[in-house]
């Protein structure tokens, strides 16, 4: 599908009580406690960037719609819409391309990307996002922000095309571009902050490059979230730790040629061989964190006993170097004992 619905149908239009509703779940979970944030998700309609989405059944993907005929199917399309809930939003030959991340975890990376530290200064914040998706993320920061300090990277033009229509009809008007995420945005630079929301194998140097100092940069990487502060960017250095939140997002795609000439998407890391792991191991969330961050550093069973002697450590003791050509996670310390090198940016 190439997204050119336009969303529900006249006289069937969510009211400002769905959004509420949504901020109301946000906020049960201890999110939108900075009230331009709130406003944001209160008067962004999800609906209008998420016309349709698909649901896992047992015969396949099912696919409920604003416009469907069916009043019960267009009902169960309208909760899922203002649910706290990801959704799967773009299919590609039985495979998930693109989705609109679930909005909680949306709320707690916003929030994250600390945009105040920069008000008061004479000029707010310019973000770069990886990854438009629907749109509807960069639709809350541009309410946030202004348009003219939002721009947003998107591979396929399947994506943006109707990203960009959605939020030319929602009222706002950030730069849509359609190119490899991996490169960042170079013409619209220098950033304050960028956000990716797909998951990476390694932190794109040219990123780092086209930051101020200072900036941050929040991205998925193994199953956490990375803040990444930028410390010289014409270095290329940056550091940060991982936040408590798991995360679960859909691989950075970027073009790579294959010798036969054959295009790919890359991203993503191998997972662990559920046979080959202990139960302790395999029920167990931190583990499989540990071993999608240095699965291509340690064998399992130096990991399982890495697991083991630091008492099954959290997220929050994991950070991430950037030093020019060199990047690396640790564990408690850049300079400790534990460091293991990243997949070049």
């Amino acid at each position: 599908m190439s997204g050119t619905e336009s969303g529900p149908r006249p006289g069937r239009e969510p009211t400002a009580a769905a959004r509420a509703g949504l901020v109301r779940q946000i906020r049960a979970g201890g999110h939108l406690e900075d009230p331009r944030w709130r406003a944001a998700f209160e008067e962004v309609p999800r609906h209008l960037f998420v016309p349709y989405f698909f649901v896992a059944t047992a015969r396949g993907y099912q696919r409920l719609s604003g416009s469907d005929h069916d009043p019960e199917r267009r009902a169960r399309w309208l909760e899922g819409v203002y649910t706290d809930t990801a959704l799967a939003t773009y299919m590609r030959d039985g495979q998930l391309v693109s989705s609109s991340s679930q909005p909680s975890l949306m709320a707690m990376m916003l929030e994250d990307l600390r945009v105040g530290e920069r008000e008061g200064t004479g000029g707010g914040c310019r973000v770069l996002e990886v990854g438009t998706g629907t749109g509807y993320n960069a639709a809350l920061m541009a309410h946030r922000l202004g348009a003219d300090r939002v721009t947003t990277v998107d591979l396929d033009e399947e994506i943006t095309g109707p990203a960009r229509d959605r939020l030319a009809a929602a009222g706002y008007r950030p730069a849509v571009v359609t190119g490899d995420g991996a490169l960042g945005c170079p013409e619209r630079a220098p950033y304050d902050r960028i956000i990716a929301t797909c998951a990476l194998p390694s932190v794109p140097t040219a990123w780092i490059e086209q930051c101020t100092a200072g900036a941050l940069v929040l991205a998925p990487l193994a199953t956490g979230l990375i803040a990444l502060r930028v410390t010289e960017p014409e270095a290329v250095r940056a550091e940060g730790r991982f936040l408590a939140t798991p995360a679960y997002f859909v691989p950075l795609r970027t073009p790579v040629r294959t010798p036969t000439g054959t295009d790919l998407a890359a991203g993503g890391r191998r997972r662990a061989p559920r046979d080959a792991l202990p139960r302790e191991a395999l029920r167990d969330e931190r583990f499989h964190f540990l071993w999608s961050l240095v699965a291509d550093s340690l064998p399992l069973d130096e990991i399982l006993g890495l697991w083991r002697r630091e008492d099954r450590p959290r997220r929050e003791r994991f950070g991430v170097t950037v030093d020019g050509s060199e990047q690396y996670a640790w564990l408690d310390s850049p300079g400790g004992t534990h460091r293991w090198p990243l997949g070049g940016g």
